[in-house]
């Protein structure tokens, strides 16, 4: 930007008269408006004196003119089970769309197959998130499989609405590391932010585990449809660019893990 330099012209002069006609308002200002403030000034000094603002309540005072108000922590969202997920929400939270504005929330659907003696029976449901607390990658491991039998083999298939964060891909791996008889498939609508450089890190961290991460096809997500919606018989039809964001997807998934 060019420097301004001041010079004497007719054309500031109109400028100057201007400035000069706002303060000669500013000195009329009445002497009882004037008063009016002090004694609204004073009175909001004398409720903070007389402990109007309560501590450790939701409370409400005058701080420079200006109406304070606590904040209140609200506790964190909880994790949530299930069998089949609203069709709403599935439609919402699962569309693979580029830019995923208002969906933060993950939805991570799941097949347990369990081979082998003392693996127990099979398992279907889905883990639901607010990005508060724990995740539903983690939740998984916390309240459907905590614990394994060494004897057996587990097959266990997700499919997410969102790739796992940087955290909760290196924690996938340690599990995976330590469960060698876990072996899981991750089938995802959306790459969560890929192209930060530790969310990379994290989804190569995962695959050299030995987790196999795949990308929705619209196959993908007429099966999902199915079998984890309460869709009332209603017949699931894939969105118009639905095969067109997948490739766009798996060709970023693909440069990820080369």
């Amino acid at each position: 930007m060019a420097d301004r330099k001041e010079t004497k012209t007719a054309g500031r002069i109109p400028l100057r008269r201007k400035e000069k006609k706002v303060e000669t308002q500013a000195e009329s200002v009445p002497e009882k408006e004037q008063e009016k403030e002090k004694e609204e000034k004073a009175e909001g000094e004398k409720s903070e004196e007389n402990g109007v603002e309560a501590q450790g309540a939701a409370a409400v005072g005058v701080e420079n003119g200006e109406l304070q108000v606590e904040p209140i922590e609200l506790p964190p969202f909880e994790i949530i089970t299930g069998e089949r997920i609203n069709p709403f929400f599935f439609k919402f939270q699962f569309k693979n769309v580029e830019y995923s504005s208002g969906r933060n929330k993950t939805f991570l659907c799941y097949l347990v197959d369990p081979q082998g003696r003392g693996g127990g029976e099979g398992m279907r449901g889905y883990v639901e998130d607010e990005h508060s607390g724990t995740h539903a990658e983690e939740a998984f491991f916390q309240q459907v499989l905590p614990d394994s039998d060494p004897a057996a083999r587990y097959n266990v298939t997700w499919y997410v609405s969102s790739s796992p964060c940087a955290a909760c891909a290196a924690k996938l791996a340690e599990v995976l590391q330590a469960r060698k008889n876990l072996r899981l498939t991750i089938f995802s609508a959306r790459l969560f932010m890929w192209e930060e450089p530790e969310i990379q890190a994290g989804l190569k961290a995962l695959a050299a585990a030995g987790c196999k991460l795949r990308m929705m096809k619209p196959t993908d997500f007429v099966y999902t449809w199915d079998t984890f919606v309460d869709n009332e018989d209603e017949k699931f039809t894939p969105w118009e660019d639905c095969k067109e964001n997948y490739e766009y997807y798996q060709e970023k998934l693909a440069d990820i893990l080369q």
